[in-house]
């Protein structure tokens, strides 16, 4: 199990809050040195400043599009058992196809909420379920776990709504 802190932790190594990072220092160094080249040196900051706020939203749309599979099934490995859905003495294999189909399905859809895809995503879980013991019934609330952490970690790498879920 893990606490708040812990989660924070892992949550910055999330390949959305990494393109987060990567697109604002590429986006602040372009931005900067573009509003610096059209405005004169007093802009250069402000112009880096907002190249890097734009620079994070495009590393986070890219970044949207993928995500890290091994560090994904870490953290629900660690974290299955304390989830309010799954049984007493469940194991995790029987939960791990549904956390990665909704850690994919977000990929997928990330302009879609998880409500929106559900029904699609139930029709296609027998394809996906592998050896898993899980029908959708038990399998969508750990589907429904990991596509919102994966978009929860978006959220949290872009300034403001990034998602439109209204937090």
């Amino acid at each position: 199990m893990s606490d708040r802190k812990t989660d924070l932790i892992k949550d910055k190594d999330h390949p959305a809050a990494k393109g987060a990072v990567t697109g604002g220092v590429v986006g602040g160094v372009a931005g900067g040195a573009a509003a610096g080249a059209m405005a004169g040196g007093m802009t250069g900051p402000v112009g880096a400043v907002v190249g890097a706020a734009v620079g994070a939203a495009v590393g986070v749309i890219a970044s949207r599009r993928k995500h890290d599979p091994v560090l994904e099934d870490a953290y629900w490995r660690d974290n299955y058992s304390s989830r309010p859905y799954v049984a007493s003495g469940a194991k995790f294999d029987d939960y791990q196809p549904a956390y990665r189909y909704g850690s994919d399905s977000y990929a997928k859809y990330p302009d879609l909420a998880f409500d929106d895809v559900e029904a699609d995503l139930g029709r296609d879980w027998n394809s996906v379920r592998g050896k898993s013991s899980l029908e959708w019934e038990h399998a969508k609330h750990a589907t429904r776990d990991a596509f919102h952490r994966v978009g929860n970690a978006v959220e949290r790498a872009v300034p403001g709504d990034s998602d439109g879920d209204g937090r």
